[in-house]
């Protein structure tokens, strides 16, 4: 979640509200109510945040950048909190209706600002708070006490019991003010990142699948007069063995647009009962040559059927295979693993892992989180182009499973391919083909 200037501007106009209502209290509480004996100082405090809400004003002038806005905020918060603690402070803070006003600060904090900045601000406010309390417990400060008609006539001592329960409760709900807000922030992020690269997925989707529809038309025609060619060759049969090459290649870019054009659609891979270990085979042939300094191993273990689609998964376990061997330059080890997860899988049960491991350069950490972005790439020299681990992201989601990357320099790069088992209607299918 960025952090627009809006965000600022917004704490400045709510605070020229709540200066207004704080002036508004404090003659109330004082000229009506004769609960404030002393309203000087709390005016005093009311005069201060509307000087350094004017400075905060101007300054949004010339604010620019996300840093700075974060840094503004830092600010506000940081001085509302001092000027909330001294007001409360003059306006007896044990007993003040107003001193979980507090909560708001937090939730702010939490919002906008990152890392541990937060429940610094939680620490902080426990601190002055607890600090004031204990000050006045000692009489180590002058208190100001509210008086209302319904209290007792004379001094009353601070009691500890009661000190040390508010600050309980009081503390308390600030940490868990702050713990609820991040968490939900961090939820909402991951939730905003995951919406704008399917829609950027989903453009590109839709423009691919439209050149696959300009390439399908012609395609029809060159594969009819390959079909004439063939029968005119039928004597030759080296000619003839060419020419059923090229038609196994032009039946595969026919498969290959027709399935771009269903990136396109909803829901456009059809899930069925999908031997894991059998696609793990087929993606190996299609691997061909440049692997003369890589050795290939594979680990298939006994797995369960799965839900997904055989062709779409061998896709994408050529994409990974592909990766694998463009990170391995100097040679080493491809390894692909499958194995049946069982109970260790807690999203679900039974479901089966593919691991496609290489010993190659490795990815950096800060890089980890920005692969499967769509136009991100580590080899763009090279010709990459970002596309292939976005969607075989987007491929995998759409089968149900998930991929996940753990990676270290200098070590490799695993990638996991996590596919749900059939369910019962797709086994009895499977069983009576």
């Amino acid at each position: 979640m960025k952090l627009p200037p809006e965000g600022a501007r917004w704490l400045v106009s709510l605070r020229w509200l709540a200066i207004l209502l704080m002036f508004a209290t404090i003659w109330f509480s004082s000229a009506v109510l004769d609960a404030v004996a002393n309203p000087l100082p709390l005016y005093a405090v009311g005069f201060a945040v509307a000087g350094y809400n004017a400075l905060f004003q101007l300054a949004q002038r010339d604010s620019g950048g996300e840093r700075n806005v974060e840094r503004n905020i830092f600010l506000q918060v940081f001085l509302d909190l001092i000027a909330l603690t001294l007001l409360l402070y003059f306006a007896d803070l044990p007993r003040n209706p107003f001193l979980f006003y507090f909560v708001f600060h937090m939730i702010i904090a939490g919002m906008y600002l990152r890392g541990r900045l937060p429940y610094l601000f939680a620490a902080l406010v426990s601190a002055m708070v607890g600090a004031v309390m204990l000050l006045e417990y000692l009489g180590w400060i002058p208190s100001f006490p509210l008086h209302f008609h319904s209290d007792p006539i004379g001094p009353r001592p601070p009691d500890g019991l009661y000190l040390l329960a508010v600050f309980s409760a009081f503390s308390s709900t600030l940490w868990i003010a702050v713990y609820c807000t991040t968490s939900i922030r961090r939820y909402v992020d991951r939730a905003h990142a995951e919406i704008r690269q399917k829609e950027k997925l989903l453009g590109i989707g839709q423009l691919v699948a439209g050149i696959a529809h300009q390439i399908a038309n012609p395609l029809d025609g060159v594969q009819n007069c390959l079909q004439r060619i063939g029968e005119g060759v039928k004597d030759n049969s080296h000619l003839t063995e060419y020419v059923q090459l090229m038609a196994e290649a032009l039946d595969r870019i026919e498969r290959t647009a027709k399935r771009v054009q269903a990136f396109a659609r909803p829901r456009g891979i059809e899930l069925q009962s999908t031997d894991v270990n059998a696609a793990v085979d087929g993606t190996l042939q299609f691997l061909g040559g440049g692997m003369a300094r890589v050795r290939i191993e594979t680990e298939l273990g006994e797995v369960p059927r799965v839900q997904g689609d055989p062709y779409t998964l061998q896709e994408v376990l050529f994409n990974l295979c592909t990766n694998a061997l463009a990170a391995m330059p100097e040679g080493g080890t491809l390894t692909i693993r499958t194995t049946a997860l069982g109970h260790m899988d807690e999203d679900q049960m039974g479901s089966v892992a593919i691991e496609v491991s290489d010993t190659g350069v490795g990815i950096p950490r800060v890089q980890l989180e920005k692969i499967f972005e769509p136009f991100f790439t580590t080899r763009a020299e090279s010709g990459g182009t970002g596309l292939g681990l976005g969607l075989c992201r987007m491929l995998i989601s759409e089968m149900g499973g998930r991929i996940e990357v753990r990676s270290a320099l200098g070590q490799g790069t695993t990638f996991t391919v996590v596919l749900n088992p059939i369910n019962e209607s797709l086994a009895v299918a499977a069983k009576t083909e």
